[in-house]
């Protein structure tokens, strides 16, 4: 479809791709702005815990309240839909009958609230109360719910995806668009790499509308449209900037019948050490101990009372290693092989018994949990006192859930005669239990993992 076939202030179903080579000398040296060449290169997707996905994770920095994030969007011209901030069911009072329908929001600081259930739509003040009770008395993935915000129920005939951040690897600030709003973004830029298009700015460098413009272009906007959703572009980096952001972004954008745009939701996280030189988040009652991205989960918790490191992660695959390096390796490991972690965590140097039982005891008790993986490399601390404490823990849990675990190092050959011996004493106890020598390459082990997962009903 050529340019002459859109519709004034339209969007054709597929837009001509535009090469950075095409575009002001090769997309660089214009002012330091710069565009991709070509979305589905490596560099574009790559970011430093999952190579696919151009998104940094979303504890990326000190997180805002959806309904913070909308504030700072309002007072930089980004439109957004009618609101109110309530606790309890006494604070619709002031919410008048014409508002509804709306959706009932938790303000939560985690993802993935609308799966949760943290989402609903209310038509009336009758079913507002009753969600606002139901979800201010629960919490989404472990984390409390601080209030929901009720939004007016906006009207749209698409929706889009903006976002500003970091690019660490390129030393600059990268503006993101997709024509793919309103659904997982990590998820959609894996499988549909070229609909995700970037222009990086250099930090000190102020971005100019037609730098929106062309990233609207890219998305596949014409006309109005183009300016419209490049005009939002340019205000949501502005708002970056201006609050010392880390991730900014607008998932979906709504486009209205009438081409009017409004941001349906907010993610906003900010530079916890640039903290102190914004008052105005203060004014806003933003605080940054309440907005911490180390905000503990239960299990993140529990870590943290028995002394050992522990990130809470949305896999099935429960990582038990023997240090912080062999356990990101681990993680890079199964998410290469397309499985998923459920965790990290780090026993650090020679861990007591006690501390090793309760490692283990998280990932029993962690319903999403499905094969515990098991990777020890004995130097400092020894796999006899490693296997020591798995045997333990099993004759003491009697646990259900299939481990497949490797060692070598320090007392590797103990460590083995430990388990062995356990296993021919209580064949039935320890028959899920699968320890593996050195001999057996790392990638193997962390395949059969894997595919036990897969066999206990995870989704790896």
């Amino acid at each position: 479809m050529d340019e002459g076939a859109d519709r004034e202030g339209g969007r054709p179903r597929c837009h001509p791709p535009v090469r950075g080579e095409e575009l002001r000398g090769g997309g660089k040296g214009v002012r330091g702005w710069q565009v991709e060449a070509n979305p589905s290169d490596a560099a574009v997707r790559r970011h430093a815990y999952y190579p696919e996905s151009p998104f940094p994770p979303r504890w990326f920095g000190l997180r805002l309240y959806e309904f913070e994030g909308k504030e700072i969007f309002k007072r930089h011209g980004i439109p957004v839909p009618e609101s109110y901030l309530v606790k309890n069911a006494d604070d619709l009072a002031s919410v008048p009958d014409d508002f509804y329908p709306a959706m009932a929001k938790a303000q939560a600081l985690v993802g993935g609230r609308g799966k949760a259930g943290g989402i609903v739509k209310v038509s009336d003040g009758a079913e507002a109360a009753r969600a606002v009770e139901r979800i201010m008395s629960t919490r989404l993935r472990g984390y409390e719910v601080a209030s929901v915000l009720l939004e007016k129920m906006e009207t749209v005939v698409d929706e889009v995806y903006v976002a500003v951040t970091i690019d660490r690897f390129e030393h600059k600030l990268v503006m993101i668009g997709s024509p793919m709003g309103g659904v997982d973004v990590e998820t959609a830029s894996k499988e549909h790499p070229e609909a995700f298009h970037k222009i990086w700015l250099d930090p000190e460098q102020e971005v100019e509308p037609y730098m929106g413009r062309e990233l609207a272009h890219r998305m596949g906007f014409t006309g109005k449209q183009m300016a419209s959703v490049g005009s939002i572009a340019v205000k949501l980096y502005k708002a970056f900037k201006a609050s010392d952001g880390k991730l900014c972004e607008i998932n979906p954008i709504g486009v209205k019948e009438d081409g009017s745009l409004t941001a349906l939701d907010a993610v906003f996280n900010i530079d916890t050490d640039a903290f102190y030189r914004h008052p105005e988040f203060k004014e806003m009652g933003i605080e940054s101990g309440r907005h911490e991205e180390g905000e503990l989960t239960p299990n993140e918790a529990k870590a943290r009372d028995a002394g050992f490191p522990f990130v809470d992660l949305d896999g099935d695959i429960g990582t038990f290693p023997g240090g912080a390096g062999f356990g990101i390796a681990s993680i890079d490991l199964i998410h290469i092989y397309g499985g998923k972690a459920a965790n990290f965590m780090d026993s650090g140097g020679a861990p007591s018994q006690e501390k090793l039982r309760a490692m283990l005891g998280l990932l029993l008790d962690d319903p999403k949990v499905k094969v515990i993986f098991g990777a020890r490399f004995g130097g400092i601390s020894r796999c006899d006192d490693w296997a020591t404490a798995v045997v333990q823990f099993i004759q003491e849990n009697h646990p259900k859930k299939p481990m497949v675990m490797r060692m070598t190092g320090n007392m590797e050959a103990e460590g083995r005669r430990i388990i062995e011996e356990a296993k021919a004493d209580e064949p039935d106890l320890f028959a899920k239990i699968t320890i593996y020598p050195y001999t057996t390459p790392i990638e193997e082990v962390v395949q059969e993992a894997i595919a036990v997962a897969k066999a206990e009903g995870g989704g790896a």
